[in-house]
């Protein structure tokens, strides 16, 4: 299996997985909405998963990540054909964030290389004001409050 960039024949499928995965094709980050469709993207390829990611100045974020068989290696591959892209273009930190209830996203991006930065209390509740779809309960039966940033360092 090999991550590349998306290509045209793609964009049908990146929208039926977002709409699936995400709801829709924006998230809220950080007290702003991104749409995912205008990030830069990888695919692993014959459909299997999808990273979508922004750059500012010498850090990127990792804004979507999403494998459609999890425990397959699917994502580890993408972040990690991710990882390389962005050192090969000079940038020094990726960056990630999760909620608070996601414990499979803290496990499985600390195990590779991400650390904990920063706890954003109560951002979820914020970002529920520009996208109400979010739910006030997640994984494991536990209320979703909190941002979490998480950091790998590139360089």
């Amino acid at each position: 299996m090999i991550a590349r960039e998306p290509t045209q024949q793609d964009a049908d499928w990146i929208v039926k997985l977002l709409v699936e995965r995400w709801g829709g094709t924006a998230v809220v980050a950080h007290g702003e909405v991104f749409d995912l469709l205008k990030l830069p993207a990888l695919v692993a390829d014959s459909d299997q998963g999808l990273a979508t990611y922004r750059v500012w100045g010498d850090d990127a974020e990792l804004m979507s990540l999403d494998a459609v068989c999890p425990g397959q290696g699917v994502g580890t591959l993408l972040v990690e054909a991710l990882a390389d892209k962005l050192r090969g273009q000079g940038i020094s930190s990726l960056w990630v964030m999760t909620t608070n209830d996601n414990l499979t996203a803290l496990r499985f991006y600390q195990r590779r290389g991400f650390e904990l930065r920063r706890l954003r209390p109560g951002a979820v509740d914020e970002a529920r004001l520009l996208k109400p779809t979010i739910p006030a309960i997640g994984d494991d039966g536990i209320p979703i409050r909190d941002e979490i940033d998480l950091c790998r360092r590139l360089l």
